[in-house]
């Protein structure tokens, strides 16, 4: 017995007076209308209409039951009713997760462009270092660097692509000298950037010009998860570390950070926005995918434009216009007292 069914045709049997009546409406015949009154009496063990030939009454029962029958069919329509607007009205709460330096650069800025066109929709931000489960019904989708799918259920759709470099302070270099070759960096303090997309116990430098890459076993001497902490390690002078592009920029202009390397870089990763399924995609993570794939593309372009304008000859030569005295600290000041600017 379809109970929901049997109760749609209960009250519309009432509201419209009649079977042959409520039949018409429902596209069906007075028979089947009839029988599916009688299965709810036999359901019920009371009767809910007194019949004749000419008129139904409702019982005391069956008013009872009405009124039940007219609240959980309502409650039932609107539920679908709601449910099914989701699928072409973007509206309610999107649950979005990144990681926390990409997240911050990139996804911070396009929810708040996101929202001018959809105001309706309001997001939560979910920024941790961990590959969510987008099964567990707690992030509807995921914008992430990745080398491969997690899931063979997950769906992908590439949204651009990211790289690192490496990167370290004035004082450091000034200190321990600048690596001019990969191999160099064995004598170095190397920082590991640790996340679950990028292993943390060597590094694998691809050459820009040929595509060459060389594995480096590096000597960690710290390690941390997340990318704007990394470049303050490297800023308070504690070794040569890789920072993602977006990461890196500020302290490349500033002149606190220096591209260590700059013919390499390392964990070139796909951006990507991953979500559970194909099918029945609501309004709010349709319209949040399609504005990822106007917004990133260029944006990650214009940070890479940034990074090439910037350029670096190889083997560090700081320029007196760009770094002053004020921005040195320690022995590099002194340097700069009475002399002439050399290489180190």
């Amino acid at each position: 017995m379809n109970l929901l069914q049997n109760m749609r045709t209960f009250v519309r049997v009432v509201d419209m007076g009649s079977f042959t009546a409520a039949a018409d409406s429902l596209d069906s015949s007075a028979a089947s209308t009839s029988r599916a009154v009688s299965e709810l009496e036999q359901h019920l063990k009371v009767r809910l209409l007194t019949r004749s030939t000419r008129r139904i009454a409702l019982t005391d029962a069956g008013r009872t039951y009405l009124g039940h029958c007219r609240l959980i069919v309502r409650a039932v329509d609107e539920a679908e009713h709601e449910v099914s607007e989701a699928g072409s009205l973007a509206r309610g709460m999107l649950r979005v997760h990144s990681f926390a330096s990409f997240g911050q650069h990139y996804l911070v800025p396009a929810i708040h462009a996101y929202r001018r066109l959809y105001p309706e929709v309001t997001i939560d931000l979910q920024l941790s270092q961990n590959l969510p489960d987008l099964f567990d019904g707690k992030c509807d989708t995921s914008i992430l660097a990745v080398a491969g799918l997690p899931d063979s259920e997950i769906v992908m759709h590439r949204l651009g692509s990211s790289c690192s470099i490496l990167c370290a302070s004035p004082r450091y270099l000034n200190g321990r000298g600048t690596p001019l070759y990969p191999g160099d960096l064995i004598d170095h303090d190397c920082l590991a950037l640790s996340r679950p997309t990028c292993s943390s116990s060597g590094w694998v430098l691809e050459k820009a010009d040929s595509g060459k890459t060389e594995n480096i076993e590096i000597n960690s001497v710290f390690r941390i998860n997340i990318a704007e902490s990394l470049a303050a390690a490297i800023r308070a002078h504690m070794g040569i570390g890789p920072l993602p592009v977006y990461s890196a920029l500020a302290g490349l202009r500033a002149g606190t950070l220096v591209r260590v390397l700059p013919e390499y870089t390392l964990d070139s990763k796909d951006i990507c926005a991953l979500f559970p399924s194909r099918r029945y995609v609501d309004a709010r993570t349709r319209t949040w995918l399609d504005y990822m794939r106007e917004y990133l593309p260029p944006a990650l372009a214009r940070d890479q434009a940034a990074l090439a304008s910037l350029g670096n000859p190889r083997g560090w030569l700081p320029a007196r216009p760009e770094l002053t005295p004020e921005q040195l600290d320690g022995t590099l000041a002194m340097r700069w007292q009475g002399r002439e600017q050399t290489a180190f």
